[in-house]
């Protein structure tokens, strides 16, 4: 008998779409069966989705787990009403007839189509490599954005703009070693703002001034230039650093673009963006991740805006204080929004915090049990991300507590009075751990 099978080409389509697989065929024999099979791993596992039987004019689906979705319209055409990911690949139609010469034999023709399903991406945003970062207001740094796109199959383009410019960038194959082969050049004298160089220290409010800056060795950070601080400080004190260089040149934008699958099929793209950061240009610039997709009927974008911390809000807990009680002294944000996340750190002004360390991480400082010694002592917190850095003092003011009589503290503000036998020996033991 005669028998062709022939199945034409889909476009792509997109996830929640419905589809239609159509099996034409041309035959002057007698029909038996037509069945659709889903192909799978490499072709080696034909899956039934879908079966018509001629002789007795019934069909039925194979695809239990889909809840039987797929709909017969005519013999040999099959609708998936929504299409998923894992509709995703090849299917192939089975035609069979009786053999002319005895009913007993089937011949079989087969015709094959490749269904390709696109899912657009879900999600994107931006993100700053290596947050929380600290300022360098004598050296050049480098800074990279992250784009993360998620959700989409293929894998979508993805590309910068500044300021809603595209951004020309070097592509860079392989992502940097490590921190070394992306050091900052040396700056040459060219490149310092002499206007801005400090020939003294003391003059910025700064203890310790009057040595000119060495532009071969300069400061490693904030820290290196403070020496003892004495001065006067009243209540509240907020300053802000600026960099003492600048750029002579347009910066060089490096772009990197990779791709990894997920478990459901779709991908997550990255795409990172680095480039010597230049504050005094870079702070409020607008930058912007895009996404074009085949599945997409416009471009996705993600921004953020580039902005040094400025007018930190730091609150006082309890805002009237008394000896013995816990002091917790908290950043609650910034008169801006600030991009990227800042770096904390906490000093005590002239000496050190109450649990004995130089400085604390974090944005909340927590005085536990304050003895009546802090009251007046002046705290620092300082706020920086690679665009800048601003420095905020308070003072605690510390009342005395009508619950302790006087002369019942000691320097660490506990109790020293008739509370018995534990107390004293608590106290002897203290008093052991200071001598060692």
């Amino acid at each position: 008998a005669y028998l062709t099978v022939s199945i034409e080409p889909l476009p792509p389509v997109v996830v929640g779409d419905a589809v239609t697989l159509k099996c034409n065929f041309k035959t002057d024999g007698k029909m038996r069966e037509i069945v659709w099979y889903r192909v799978t791993d490499g072709g080696t596992i034909k899956q039934k989705i879908f079966t018509f039987d001629a002789m007795f004019s019934t069909n039925f689906s194979h695809m239990e787990n889909y809840r039987k979705r797929e709909d017969l319209v005519y013999q040999s055409t099959v609708r998936l009403p929504e299409v998923r990911i894992s509709d995703n690949g090849p299917y192939e139609c089975h035609v069979g007839i009786y053999d002319r010469a005895t009913r007993e034999k089937v011949v079989l023709a087969s015709g094959n189509v490749f269904l390709n399903v696109m899912a657009p991406p879900t999600s994107i945003s931006v993100l700053a490599a290596d947050t929380p970062a600290p300022f360098s207001r004598y050296q050049a740094q480098n800074f990279t954005l992250v784009c993360v796109v998620s959700g989409g199959k293929p894998a979508p383009l993805v590309y910068f703009k500044r300021d809603g410019e595209p951004i020309e960038a070097t592509p860079l194959p392989e992502p940097p070693a490590g921190a070394g082969s992306w050091a900052p050049r040396n700056l040459l004298h060219r490149d310092l703002d002499d206007t801005k160089v400090p020939k003294s220290l003391a003059a910025e409010g700064e203890v310790g001034g009057g040595q000119p800056l060495a532009t071969a060795d300069p400061p490693l950070g904030l820290a290196a230039e403070r020496g003892p601080v004495t001065e006067t400080i009243p209540e509240t004190v907020v300053s802000r650093e600026f960099p003492r260089w600048v750029h002579v040149a347009e910066p060089i934008y490096y772009f990197r673009h990779t791709h990894a699958p997920v478990s459901d099929g779709t991908v997550e793209a990255r795409a990172t963006l680095t480039w010597t950061l230049n504050p005094q240009i870079d702070n409020e610039a607008l930058f912007s991740c895009e996404v074009k997709h085949p599945a997409l009927s416009m471009p996705m974008q993600s921004e953020v805006t580039l902005v040094a911390p400025k007018g930190p809000k730091i609150t006082m807990t309890p805002t009237r204080a008394r000896v013995g009680d816990t002091v917790r002294i908290l950043v609650q944000g910034f008169q801006n929004e600030v991009f990227p996340e800042p770096l904390f750190t906490w000093t005590r002004v002239g000496s050190r915090l109450l649990d004995g360390s130089a400085e604390h991480d974090g944005k909340e400082l927590v005085l536990e049990r304050v003895p009546a010694e802090l009251n007046g002592s002046m705290y620092r917190c300082t706020a920086q991300n690679p665009l800048g850095s601003t420095d905020t003092h308070t003072r605690l003011i510390v009342f005395e507590n009508p619950n302790i009589p006087r002369g019942t503290e000691d320097s660490n503000g506990s109790l020293t009075g008739h509370c018995g036998f534990r107390l004293v020996l608590a106290l002897t033991i203290t008093v052991i751990l200071e001598l060692t």
